[in-house]
């Protein structure tokens, strides 16, 4: 189900989206360990979390070793004033393949995902069904009251944020049209 990438003739699948998280970070600009550590906070918030910090630098081993992701020389990485310059990692060409492709894996997955809930929803009696229909649409409800007020987006673009908020905007609208249907049908199934 993961995306596929190609490296040195082998064919694997890299699941771990902070894996591919990170790697959106280095295809931004370069960084470093910690560096990464507070972007990836920044950037990503409350939609994916890091078990602990380490996890960035177990990732940056993962992607380096996949090829997805190279050292920059000492002398590109780092002023000459540092006492212990850090390593440095760009996104390889490679990886920028890579993370395009599995950009897109995400929509069939993300479709996927969409349709579980209306399939898990008609397993149940149509009046057990409108219950829970009714409770799911008061949390898109919530989810909206909260939205019209995000939180700031510490550090992240403007153009990310505004993404971000117009995408959650419109699912927002037609999962509350999916309900109106949706109960429709069950009413109907009932009556």
């Amino acid at each position: 189900m993961g995306a596929r990438v190609a490296t040195n003739g082998n064919t694997f699948a890299m699941r771990s989206p902070v894996n591919w998280a990170l790697l959106g970070l280095l295809i931004e600009r370069t960084g470093y360990g910690y560096d990464l550590f507070q972007r990836f906070e920044r950037t990503y918030g409350g939609a994916l979390e890091l078990s602990c910090p380490a996890q960035i630098y177990k990732a940056l081993t993962a992607l380096e070793g996949r090829g997805l992701i190279e050292r920059l020389p000492a002398d590109e990485a780092a002023p000459a004033e540092l006492r212990q310059p850090k390593p440095h990692y760009r996104a390889s060409a490679e990886g920028l393949r890579g993370y395009q492709d599995w950009l897109i894996a995400q929509v069939r997955r993300e479709r996927q995902r969409s349709e579980l809930f209306p399939r898990q929803l008609a397993t149940l009696p149509p009046r057990d069904a409108l219950a829970v229909l009714d409770r799911y649409e008061r949390h898109l409800l919530q989810e909206q009251r909260t939205a019209a007020n995000p939180p700031a987006l510490d550090g992240a673009s403007v153009l990310a944020r505004e993404l971000v908020e117009e995408v959650s905007r419109l699912e927002a609208v037609q999962a509350l049209k999916w309900t109106e249907y949706a109960r429709r049908k069950l009413q109907a199934a009932i009556g």
